[in-house]
């Protein structure tokens, strides 16, 4: 069992900012399904948050639950001072800003939930964990929590046309970018999309974790079918194997075709095998050799080889974890 808390909160007194509620639904959409339609999470949307009292009730519950995944998603105010990060409610007022950071962080840390997710899109979102800053006491992260954060403690939240940079990406993640051969999406491969994406300098977003396993968040559209991705353990016995290939091997050489009528011709059998690990060859997983293209190498009499990520799937594969 799985579930999400989206917030998206936007009405501050006389200010309004722009877009959170539209992120909060754009990431509640996404994690609710995964990309073949099939049920993900259960989603708790809120756009229409108060005060802090509701909004803490609301995570409290959220994580006195024993699931699989519980997931908070907070997208709005953040602020920082000499006590640490907060989490700005509509309800703000001086000496009561909203609710601490570290108040989610102990919440989190206390679930019986497996694995407790974190997501901040608000400015200084990376004081989460850091405790008091006067004291220079840290909040430990206990294990089977993640936190991934907008921004470093000491920097805002971007905006880029009218909706946040680090939900933009979030979202463009989780509608595959980061999704793995297999389609699945995990906290980490979030971050490194992201991280990739914003790169060396400006908003630095935060990931801190301490789990044994990633759990998937969603799964998108394998690039490669399962089917065929089990068959490398068939098509290479042994990780080094080299696949032998010649001309039979492409569909295209037949003797009715005067350009190639390159013997021996293609059959069947071996035509199916080559568009297999042409599939293969256009994720990674496979590389010809002696040839910069399979085609080439198929012509040439030559071979395929494992590249080292079709090592690692061959590994999982022959070990049937996949």
């Amino acid at each position: 069992m799985t579930k999400a808390l989206i917030v998206g909160v936007e009405k501050y007194g006389t200010q309004t900012l722009t877009g959170c509620a539209d992120d909060a639904r754009a990431v509640a959409a996404l994690l609710r399904n995964n990309a073949d339609g099939s049920p993900n999470m259960e989603i708790d949307l809120q756009t229409a948050v108060t005060d802090k009292a509701s909004l803490l009730r609301q995570i409290t519950e959220l994580f006195q639950q024993p699931r699989t995944i519980s997931l908070f998603y907070f997208s709005g105010h953040g602020l920082v001072n000499q006590l640490g990060g907060y989490l700005v409610t509509p309800d703000v007022k001086a000496y009561d800003e909203g609710i601490h950071m570290d108040i989610v962080v102990q919440l989190a840390n206390a679930s019986p939930a497996l694995n407790k997710i974190i997501i901040l899109d608000c400015c200084f979102a990376g004081a989460i964990g850091r405790g008091n800053m006067m004291a220079g006491m840290n909040i430990q992260v206990m294990e089977g929590l993640t936190i991934l954060t907008a921004s470093r403690h000491n920097e805002p939240a971007k905006m880029y046309g009218g909706k946040s940079l680090f939900t933009a990406l979030l979202v463009q993640a989780l509608s595959g970018g980061a999704a793995d051969i297999r389609g699945r999406i995990t906290p980490g491969s979030v971050y490194a999309y992201i991280d990739q994406t914003l790169g060396e300098t400006g908003q630095r977003p935060v990931f801190k974790t301490n789990i044994t396993r990633f759990a998937p968040l969603r799964t998108a559209k394998p690039q490669l079918s399962p089917e065929v991705l089990r068959k490398l353990t068939g098509y290479f016995g042994a990780p080094d194997d080299a696949f032998p290939l010649d001309p039979s091997f492409e569909y295209t050489n037949t003797a009715a075709y005067a350009p190639l009528k390159k013997k021996p011709y293609a059959k069947a059998k071996n035509v199916k095998t080559f568009k297999e690990l042409q599939q293969m060859q256009s994720v990674g997983l496979v590389v010809p050799q002696g040839a910069p293209f399979m085609y080439l190498a198929a012509m040439a009499g030559k071979s395929c080889k494992l590249t080292p990520l079709g090592k690692h799937y061959w590994q999982l594969v022959k070990e049937n974890k996949i």
